[in-house]
């Protein structure tokens, strides 16, 4: 890039009459685009219910079917796999029909293998396996499709709130699964009942799904086209993520999110309970005690760092172009003291360790919406499906999908060595959680890489998008001019 020209800040692309644009390219005025907005959060909170209830009955689970740490740790990981596995084909999809549709038939999906799952018996541990691995199935496709129709409803600032607030579900939705499912088993004494309640909500999901979301055209508000000049495959669409640098490495610094609070959000609330169980408290009672309040923690720190995060990332872009990065890599950084205070504090006052959860969840939780964001501002939108099923796999392949069953792993190695306790039980899983805090401090070093390359991919995203309107008459007076770089051969 020659020397003395600035691209465009992430918030330039604001300068455009973004209601106008909103209601004449989507097709969808102000009211429909909220509406859309909390239909899609909804479901998506009814998505990380779905993923991490379980999480919130685990100690009975364990005991139901006699399990080590090892197989335990099994649930998660087959679950995130499938979803990972399949986010890049319902990527190439998403790019390329009736995305309503795609979503619809993986909320059928994951809500029917859900209920199934319920009525496993002892002896059917790998059926309940299968059944999750269909959950993950099915959730790859709302997950992968969902911030594409927001990025074509909303721009500029508009859109970060708006991601924010379809983030927001991840914490709260993962908080809800905690006393959801410990909740149901205080209630009936019987984990099965926990996996039963979502699936009634999918059909009230289905049905908002159905009548209350609009289907706008892929890059409509940003004076963008569905009808391309040509159609590309899937070979070249990847090729071009793959040499997107601010693309490539924000996923691999989400991966490092993912790995941390994957560990975090599986073991955590069994983690208190072996911490309890060193002063003799185990019981059903005191483990839905322990994830009600770990879940109640997860919603509220969750909803406290998307909000930090997208109201500090909307004041300093204004000054800094590398701001969402930056922001990304300090809450990694800041994280990872809290993340090792809360395993050497457990088992000493378990108010600490509630107080280091609520702080490290939090400025972990800072990088959701944001990381999304990056997303959207550095890939152009005839390949954000695409993109999202990329940085999905690689964020999970390398995050909460290996993560769980690591741990597990690592712990039931430790317990092989020493005779079987309740002493033992708590340290092995104690040193295995070390690894955490390290992950989390490798994931801030590669979002300070990311600020390094932003503002030229972003650049050239906006290039991309300005050309396409300059090929519509009317439109191009729309679109902020983006200066353009020398490129150095």
């Amino acid at each position: 890039m020659a020397s003395g020209t600035q691209p465009p800040s992430p918030s330039s692309a604001g300068n455009v009459d973004t209601e106008a644009v909103n209601v004449q390219a989507s097709g969808s005025d102000r009211v429909t685009s909220y509406i859309a907005m909390v239909v899609l959060f909804l479901i998506n909170l009814l998505n990380y219910m779905d993923r991490y209830i379980i999480a919130g009955v685990l100690n009975e689970v364990q005991k139901y079917f006699s399990i080590n740490d090892n197989l335990l740790g099994l649930l998660q990981t087959v679950l995130t796999s499938s979803y990972m596995m399949l986010a890049p084909l319902f990527g190439y999809l998403g790019d390329r029909y009736n995305r309503k549709i795609l979503m619809g038939i993986g909320i059928v999906i994951w809500c029917s293998a859900m209920l199934a799952g319920s009525f496993v018996n002892q002896s059917g541990f790998w059926l309940l396996i299968l059944c999750l691995a269909i959950v993950g199935l099915g959730q790859a496709s709302y997950s992968t499709i969902a911030p594409t129709i927001i990025a074509d409803l909303f721009v500029d600032s508009k859109r970060t709130w708006a991601l924010s607030f379809f983030y927001i579900a991840i914490p709260v939705g993962s908080g809800l699964g905690y006393i959801l499912g410990s909740s149901m088993l205080a209630l009936t004494g019987d984990w099965h009942w926990a996996l039963r309640v979502t699936p009634c909500l999918g059909a009230l999901a289905m049905l908002l799904l159905m009548f209350l979301l609009p289907n706008p055209s892929r890059g409509g508000v940003e004076n963008h086209t569905d009808s391309l000049p040509f159609r590309t495959s899937w070979w070249q669409d990847l090729k071009y993520l793959l040499t997107n640098w601010s693309f490539m490495l924000s996923s691999f610094g989400a991966a490092a999110v993912t790995f941390t609070t994957g560990i975090l959000a599986f073991w955590g609330p069994l983690y208190l309970v072996r911490a309890q169980s060193m002063k003799g408290l185990v019981q059903i009672e005191v483990s839905a005690k322990d994830s009600m309040i770990f879940g109640a923690i997860t919603c509220v720190a969750g909803i406290l760092a998307i909000g930090i995060g997208a109201v500090t990332s909307k004041n300093l872009r204004k000054k800094n172009p590398q701001a969402d990065p930056l922001i990304c890599a300090v809450g990694l950084l800041i994280a990872a003291p809290f993340l090792l205070s809360v395993i050497l504090a457990a088992n000493k006052s378990i108010v600490a360790a509630y107080v280091c959860i609520f702080l490290g969840e939090m400025f972990l939780g800072m990088n959701w919406s944001i990381v999304s964001d990056i997303l959207l501002y550095v890939v152009i939108p005839s390949r954000r499906s695409m993109a999202e099923a990329v940085q999905i796999t690689i964020s999970h392949v390398l995050g909460d999908a290996s993560s769980p069953y690591i741990i597990g792993a690592i712990s039931n190695a430790l317990q092989k060595r020493l005779p079987n306790s309740t002493n033992v039980m708590f340290m092995s899983l104690q040193y295995s959680l070390l690894v955490s805090p390290f992950i989390a401090v490798i994931g801030g070093s590669i979002f300070l890489w990311t600020a390094n390359h932003i503002e030229k991919d972003q650049n050239y995203a906006l290039m991309h998008i300005q050309d396409l309107a300059n090929s519509r008459p009317g439109l191009r007076q729309k679109l902020p001019t983006v200066p353009v770089p020398e490129v150095v051969s």
